[in-house]
């Protein structure tokens, strides 16, 4: 007797009841149509003085926007946020590739929220000279520190701007004090001049470095230990601990090679351990010291006012860059000039000079 054959599988299920759908397609329309909704400067004002992150999150994007359309916008934002910023203690983190930033920032962090703080990590990453990509990834550094709900970590790309420190970091502390967070630590690349844009938006200027690098003294440009407030060994744990301890030794001589501060403030150095927890609860009594120090002396005031002044200054120079690279009639001369440069036709500065007359002539 032959079997009849049938393509039918046994792993076949019957047909069950339909499942209906997670979201209505009303729903999904409405979720789609607020997306594309942008929120008014008002509703973004009223959300930053709310503590709320998405609206301080997009407010940031907003400034950090190249776009000429978002700038009148963020303005009013900034404008509308200003009367409540100024009351955080901005603290610069700088120190060479490898020395541990994002570590220590992280151990820091943990410690200021411990202690009741709300604190903004204001992280520049550098973008490629080639891609000109960004990998921003200071929050898959900082793990535990991202998942703070006192915390709020902001990376943003360098970009072209000197030393890499990103061109709006300056506006987004504002926003960001406005918000609530009254510790705000911004870290450097650790390469280039961005030590020097930091230095001129910090209240406190803090130098990491390791012991045992090769670098104890003859590979620290000057010009940074001179900003310096304090000089922090990392990685002091385990085999490293004497090492560090050494190297305390011989920052704090160089230190006092220095000439005095304008703000009274004799600078520090300590050791301490990301890793361990070590020392850095002495790290912010150290900081703290300061501050009162340059409170009491008004040094604190009067930088702050130095430092607002040398940002007009800066936006204005970066506002008259940006009108004179979109003037149609100086891309068009521009290409000119450039290939007459290259082919030795031209002086650089002639050509330079050329380009400036025919923008200021409209």
């Amino acid at each position: 007797m032959s079997v009849k054959k049938t393509n039918k599988s046994a792993l076949n299920e019957k047909a069950g009841i339909s499942q209906p759908e997670i979201i209505s397609s009303s729903g999904m329309q409405h979720i789609k149509e607020s997306r594309k909704k942008q929120p008014t400067a008002q509703e973004l004002i009223e959300g930053i003085l709310a503590g709320n992150i998405t609206s301080l999150s997009r407010s940031i994007t907003l400034i950090e926007s190249t776009n000429s359309n978002h700038l009148a916008k963020a303005n009013e934002v900034i404008n509308n946020c200003l009367p409540f910023a100024n009351k955080s203690i901005r603290i610069g983190i700088t120190g060479v590739p490898g020395v541990g930033k994002s570590t220590f920032i992280e151990a820091f962090g943990k410690y200021l929220t411990n202690i009741g703080k709300k604190v903004a990590v204001l992280a520049v990453d550098p973008s490629s000279t080639i891609s000109h990509g960004s990998i921003l990834g200071d929050k898959t550094r900082m793990e535990e520190l991202v998942k703070d709900k006192n915390a709020f970590i902001r990376p943003s790309a360098s970009g072209e701007t000197l030393g890499g420190v990103a061109r709006k970091t300056r506006e987004t502390i504002t926003l960001c004090e406005a918000s609530g967070f009254d510790v705000i630590l911004i870290e450097t690349v650790g390469v280039g001049q961005s030590e020097t844009a930091v230095h001129s938006m910090v209240d406190f200027f803090l130098l990491l470095k390791i012991a045992g690098a090769g670098d104890e003294l003859q590979g620290i440009k000057r010009g940074i230990m001179e900003m310096a407030d304090a000089i922090i060994i990392n990685k002091a744990d385990g085999d490293n601990i004497k090492k560090a301890q050494l190297a305390k030794v011989e920052f704090n001589r160089a230190l006092h090679l220095f000439p005095a501060k304008k703000s009274g403030w004799i600078p520090t150095t300590a050791t301490c351990s990301a890793i361990t927890q070590e020392g850095i609860g002495t790290v912010w009594q150290t900081i703290s010291n300061y501050i009162e120090l340059v409170k009491s002396n008004d040094y604190f005031f009067e930088k702050r006012k130095e430092q607002n002044q040398f940002w007009m200054m800066e936006t204005i120079n970066e506002q008259l860059k940006t009108h004179f690279y979109n003037q149609p009639s100086i891309i068009d001369l521009l290409e000119k000039t450039k290939k007459a440069v290259q082919n030795n036709e031209l002086s650089p500065f002639v050509a330079a000079q050329i380009l400036l007359d025919s923008y200021f002539k409209k």
